[in-house]
């Protein structure tokens, strides 16, 4: 099956893309890297000072300096790489049970609990909700987990082809990898990429034409390829051919558009009891790690409890729906009533304390209690809930076409994540790390 055509995306002006601000850099570095120089980023950004950038500021650099342009092959469909209609009725466990590689035995320690090699997988689908078969793919592709029931050292303690000591492990190696997969993905669709970095540093520009699976499979092959062996890994003979070689045409069972063009989301009540207010302490950041689209907002309880702490405040439902998902502070919400977390709308509510959390397959209606905020599951240092969205498997960009409007009030972004606001009727309130009635609090 022939893929369809991507429409090329027009972009006004001199080509730019986002770029944030990591431990560091330096302009200058950033300028070599893009081929192009210091003066010119600070006078497209408007800083005074080359030496005033900070860490996590998102500049816009340019990208006209750059000529390379990469492959321009599709390799997959946007709907392989997200966990999304595509996957339902996929059985990760029984098709790793069919194979005779070292998956079919492997067994790691996860969160304190001992899990197969294809739980491993499929949790990582669930919680970055990036497909299982392309995970999949990749740990044969660069291991040989699905045929070889003895790989050798390297392959052993890195199976998707990362090696690097503080991601060792199945575990590991595909949060790694579906980050950098969702980096790639919501990096075109949703933050303006137009290059990839390749493991020599330098930038290629991405080719006009291609989907935005096809670039999250570019820019992970790219990490640890060569530049040449880069080529081979995103053409025909490379990763895609050991795709079709376990799973058939990656196109034949394709959902487009994956996220329809005019996307209406449901009301959403404030996540809290009405007559409470709570305080909007982390503006759009990550739905689920650092690649994801920055589809998540943060609230925190009006107790006067500083860091994480066990709070009495209850997080209630924002719409009606059934829980799918109740585990290590997450609880995920289907909207559509199917029982598939892969389609249609399904709400994230996360660090949501073990204790009186709601179990699953509960129908709920909006205002319902969902359970405590705290700091359980993922990375957190204060108690908060964090809410973000997905529809048909993909995260959904909180200040995108479809803004995340909770109770009235729509998140405006900024140049950082974790930054920006809440809008409504003329009203603005910050994202803060405090409490304050009138710079953040939200009332219900």
């Amino acid at each position: 099956m022939s893929p369809s055509p991507d429409p090329t995306r027009a972009v006004p002006g001199p080509p730019t893309e986002s770029y944030s601000v990591q431990f560091g850099d330096t302009l200058g570095g950033i300028a070599l890297e893009y081929n192009t120089t210091p003066e010119a980023i600070a006078q497209l950004n408007g800083l005074d000072d080359v030496a005033s950038i900070s860490i996590g500021q998102v500049l816009r650099v340019p990208v006209s300096g750059i000529d390379r342009i990469g492959p321009a092959a599709k390799i997959v469909p946007d709907s392989e790489v997200v966990y999304g209609p595509s996957t339902v009725g996929f059985d990760v466990a029984g098709f790793v049970s069919r194979t005779n590689g070292y998956l079919r035995s492997y067994t790691e320690e996860v969160d304190g609990e001992t899990l197969t090699g294809a739980q491993i997988v499929q949790l990582i689908a669930e919680r970055y909700s990036v497909g299982p078969r392309v995970l999949l793919t990749l740990i044969e592709y660069r291991a040989g987990w699905l045929s070889n029931p003895h790989p050798d050292a390297i392959a052993l303690f890195y199976p998707a082809g990362h090696a690097d000591e503080q991601w060792s492990g199945l575990h590991k190696q595909l949060m790694w990898a579906a980050d950098h997969l969702n980096d790639g993905y919501y990096g075109w669709k949703t933050r303006g990429r137009q290059t990839i970095l390749l493991n020599d540093f330098t930038r290629v520009r991405i080719a006009p034409g291609l989907n935005a699976g096809t670039i999250a499979l570019q820019s992970l092959l790219a990490i640890d390829s060569t530049p040449d062996d880069w080529s081979i890994d995103s053409g025909a003979d490379g990763f895609v051919a050991t795709y079709r070689a376990w799973f058939g045409d990656p196109f034949a069972r394709a959902t487009e558009p994956l996220v329809p063009p005019i996307l209406i989301q449901p009301p959403f009540a404030p996540p809290w009891p009405p007559g409470e207010t709570w305080y909007f302490t982390g503006g759009l950041h990550g739905a689920w790690a650092s690649g994801s689209a920055w589809g998540a907002i943060d609230f925190a309880p009006p107790d006067e409890g500083i860091g994480c702490y066990p709070s009495e405040e209850w997080v209630t439902s924002m719409s009606a729906g059934r829980v799918i998902r109740s585990r290590a502070g997450e609880v995920l919400v289907d909207l559509d009533g199917d029982g598939d977390e892969q389609t249609g709308w399904v709400i994230l509510y996360m660090h949501i304390e073990e204790r009186d959390r709601i179990p699953v397959g509960t129908q709920v209606s909006a205002s319902d209690r969902i359970g405590h905020p705290s700091c359980e599951g993922g990375f957190s240092t204060a108690t908060h809930v964090h809410l973000a969205r997905r529809y048909n498997g993909e995260w959904i960009a909180a200040d995108g076409q479809t803004p995340f409007v909770i109770g009235g009030w729509t998140p405006i972004g900024s140049k950082s994540e974790y930054g920006g606001s809440l809008e409504k009727d003329g009203v603005r309130k910050d994202a803060c790390e405090c409490r304050d009635d009138a710079l953040n609090g939200i009332s219900h």
